[in-house]
Protein backbone atom coordinates (compact mmCIF):
# COMPACT_ATOMS: atom_id res chain seq x y z
CA UNK A 1 0.00 0.00 0.00
CA UNK A 2 1.42 3.25 -1.25
CA UNK A 3 1.91 5.63 1.89
CA UNK A 4 2.55 9.83 1.99
CA UNK A 5 5.58 10.67 3.29
CA UNK A 6 7.25 14.09 5.03
CA UNK A 7 10.79 14.19 4.96
CA UNK A 8 11.78 17.69 6.68
CA UNK A 9 14.85 19.60 7.56
CA UNK A 10 16.21 22.86 8.37
CA UNK A 11 17.39 24.99 5.25
CA UNK A 12 20.77 23.50 3.37
CA UNK A 13 20.05 19.97 4.40
CA UNK A 14 19.51 18.56 0.73
CA UNK A 15 15.83 18.10 0.61
CA UNK A 16 15.82 19.09 -3.31
CA UNK A 17 18.79 16.64 -3.95
CA UNK A 18 17.38 13.51 -2.15
CA UNK A 19 14.15 14.51 -3.93
CA UNK A 20 15.84 14.06 -7.13
CA UNK A 21 17.55 10.96 -6.70
CA UNK A 22 14.42 9.23 -5.67
CA UNK A 23 12.99 10.69 -8.98
CA UNK A 24 16.40 9.16 -10.97
CA UNK A 25 15.72 5.78 -8.75
CA UNK A 26 12.28 5.85 -10.10
CA UNK A 27 13.00 6.00 -13.28
CA UNK A 28 16.43 4.21 -13.91
CA UNK A 29 13.89 1.60 -13.73
CA UNK A 30 11.17 2.37 -15.94
CA UNK A 31 8.81 4.17 -13.75
CA UNK A 32 7.48 7.40 -14.26
CA UNK A 33 7.27 10.15 -12.13
CA UNK A 34 5.66 13.52 -11.35
CA UNK A 35 7.54 16.12 -9.92
CA UNK A 36 6.12 19.59 -8.38
CA UNK A 37 7.61 22.63 -6.74
CA UNK A 38 6.14 25.44 -5.37
CA UNK A 39 5.15 28.28 -8.13
CA UNK A 40 6.32 31.30 -5.89
CA UNK A 41 10.03 29.52 -5.74
CA UNK A 42 11.42 31.62 -8.23
CA UNK A 43 15.02 31.30 -6.55
CA UNK A 44 16.44 28.91 -9.68
CA UNK A 45 13.91 30.04 -12.31
CA UNK A 46 10.39 28.92 -12.22
CA UNK A 47 9.45 25.46 -12.80
CA UNK A 48 12.92 23.91 -11.89
CA UNK A 49 13.72 21.77 -8.50
CA UNK A 50 17.99 22.65 -8.05
CA UNK A 51 19.79 21.50 -5.79
CA UNK A 52 23.16 23.00 -4.54
CA UNK A 53 25.02 20.79 -5.26
CA UNK A 54 24.42 21.05 -9.21
CA UNK A 55 21.88 18.95 -10.94
CA UNK A 56 18.16 20.55 -11.31
CA UNK A 57 15.34 19.63 -13.92
CA UNK A 58 12.26 20.95 -14.93
CA UNK A 59 9.58 20.07 -12.70
CA UNK A 60 5.21 21.01 -12.54
CA UNK A 61 4.62 24.59 -10.97
CA UNK A 62 1.94 24.29 -8.00
CA UNK A 63 0.02 26.98 -6.13
CA UNK A 64 -2.78 27.70 -4.28
CA UNK A 65 -5.09 26.71 -6.99
CA UNK A 66 -3.41 23.35 -7.92
CA UNK A 67 -5.79 20.47 -7.54
CA UNK A 68 -3.66 17.52 -7.15
CA UNK A 69 -6.40 14.60 -7.58
CA UNK A 70 -7.92 16.32 -10.79
CA UNK A 71 -4.12 16.59 -12.08
CA UNK A 72 -3.88 12.94 -11.59
CA UNK A 73 -6.76 12.07 -12.92
CA UNK A 74 -5.69 14.03 -16.19
CA UNK A 75 -2.49 12.08 -16.59
CA UNK A 76 -1.52 10.33 -20.05
CA UNK A 77 0.13 7.37 -17.95
CA UNK A 78 0.16 5.41 -15.07
CA UNK A 79 2.67 7.44 -12.25
CA UNK A 80 4.80 5.34 -10.18
CA UNK A 81 5.20 8.26 -7.55
CA UNK A 82 4.33 12.09 -6.90
CA UNK A 83 7.74 14.00 -5.62
CA UNK A 84 7.14 17.67 -4.12
CA UNK A 85 9.69 20.36 -3.54
CA UNK A 86 9.11 22.84 -1.08
CA UNK A 87 6.26 21.00 0.42
CA UNK A 88 5.98 23.99 3.33
CA UNK A 89 4.08 26.05 0.58
CA UNK A 90 1.18 23.52 0.17
CA UNK A 91 -2.43 24.48 1.43
CA UNK A 92 -3.95 21.89 4.13
CA UNK A 93 -6.57 20.76 1.61
CA UNK A 94 -3.80 19.90 -1.10
CA UNK A 95 -2.17 17.97 1.79
CA UNK A 96 -5.45 15.68 2.74
CA UNK A 97 -5.73 15.36 -1.54
CA UNK A 98 -2.11 14.29 -1.72
CA UNK A 99 -2.96 11.72 1.73
CA UNK A 100 -6.44 10.70 -0.78
CA UNK A 101 -3.82 9.80 -3.69
CA UNK A 102 -1.82 7.40 -1.44
CA UNK A 103 -4.51 5.74 0.22
CA UNK A 104 -7.59 5.47 -2.17
CA UNK A 105 -4.86 5.82 -5.60
CA UNK A 106 -2.03 4.03 -4.32
CA UNK A 107 0.18 6.33 -5.44
CA UNK A 108 2.87 7.37 -3.19
CA UNK A 109 3.75 10.58 -2.74
CA UNK A 110 7.16 11.76 -0.94
CA UNK A 111 6.73 15.39 -0.18
CA UNK A 112 10.36 17.84 0.37
CA UNK A 113 10.23 20.95 2.71
CA UNK A 114 10.89 22.99 5.92
CA UNK A 115 9.15 22.46 9.14
CA UNK A 116 9.27 26.10 10.57
CA UNK A 117 9.53 29.43 9.39
CA UNK A 118 12.20 32.25 10.72
CA UNK A 119 10.29 32.60 13.42
CA UNK A 120 9.80 29.25 14.52
CA UNK A 121 6.80 28.54 13.53
CA UNK A 122 5.14 25.80 11.92
CA UNK A 123 4.31 26.15 7.71
CA UNK A 124 0.78 25.36 6.91
CA UNK A 125 1.65 22.64 4.40
CA UNK A 126 4.32 21.31 6.91
CA UNK A 127 1.17 21.68 9.82
CA UNK A 128 -0.85 19.74 7.73
CA UNK A 129 2.10 16.99 6.71
CA UNK A 130 3.08 16.61 10.32
CA UNK A 131 -0.79 15.70 10.91
CA UNK A 132 -1.12 13.33 8.22
CA UNK A 133 2.08 11.72 6.81
CA UNK A 134 2.00 7.84 7.19
CA UNK A 135 5.98 8.56 7.30
CA UNK A 136 8.54 11.27 8.42
CA UNK A 137 12.05 11.18 7.78
CA UNK A 138 14.01 14.37 9.46
CA UNK A 139 16.98 15.08 7.02
CA UNK A 140 19.43 16.50 9.17
CA UNK A 141 22.66 19.50 8.49
CA UNK A 142 24.31 21.38 10.76
CA UNK A 143 24.64 24.85 12.27
CA UNK A 144 28.32 26.91 12.06
CA UNK A 145 28.22 25.80 15.75
CA UNK A 146 28.69 22.01 14.99
CA UNK A 147 25.47 20.94 16.59
CA UNK A 148 22.64 19.83 14.54
CA UNK A 149 21.11 22.91 12.70
CA UNK A 150 16.87 22.60 13.58
CA UNK A 151 16.12 26.24 12.46
CA UNK A 152 15.88 28.38 9.99
CA UNK A 153 16.92 32.18 11.03
CA UNK A 154 16.66 34.92 8.15
CA UNK A 155 19.40 37.32 8.21
CA UNK A 156 19.84 40.71 6.75
CA UNK A 157 22.61 42.25 4.43
CA UNK A 158 25.09 42.28 7.49
CA UNK A 159 24.14 38.58 8.70
CA UNK A 160 22.22 39.85 12.00
CA UNK A 161 18.93 37.63 13.04
CA UNK A 162 15.99 38.96 11.29
CA UNK A 163 12.73 38.60 13.76
CA UNK A 164 9.82 40.72 12.22
CA UNK A 165 8.14 40.28 8.77
CA UNK A 166 5.81 38.11 6.56
CA UNK A 167 6.03 34.25 6.84
CA UNK A 168 6.48 34.02 3.18
CA UNK A 169 10.18 35.79 1.69
CA UNK A 170 11.83 33.69 -0.65
CA UNK A 171 15.58 33.66 -0.65
CA UNK A 172 18.45 31.32 -0.31
CA UNK A 173 22.06 31.88 2.02
CA UNK A 174 22.06 35.40 1.69
CA UNK A 175 18.58 35.68 3.61
CA UNK A 176 18.96 32.43 5.67
CA UNK A 177 21.03 30.74 7.59
CA UNK A 178 20.33 26.78 9.26
CA UNK A 179 20.95 27.14 13.01
CA UNK A 180 20.46 25.15 16.38
CA UNK A 181 18.03 25.99 18.96
CA UNK A 182 20.49 27.89 20.65
CA UNK A 183 22.54 29.86 18.15
CA UNK A 184 18.96 30.68 16.93
CA UNK A 185 17.97 31.98 20.34
CA UNK A 186 21.52 33.91 21.38
CA UNK A 187 21.38 35.45 17.55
Amino acid sequence: MAKLFFRYAAMNAGKSTALLQVAHNYEERGHQVRLFTAQLDDRYGRGQITSRLGPQREAELFNADTDFLRTHEQAQSKIACILIDEAQFLLKNQVWALHELAHLHNVPVICYGLRTDFRGELFSGSASLLALADEMDEMKTICDCGRKATMNMRVDAQQRKVTEGQQLEIGGNSRYRSVCGRCFRQS
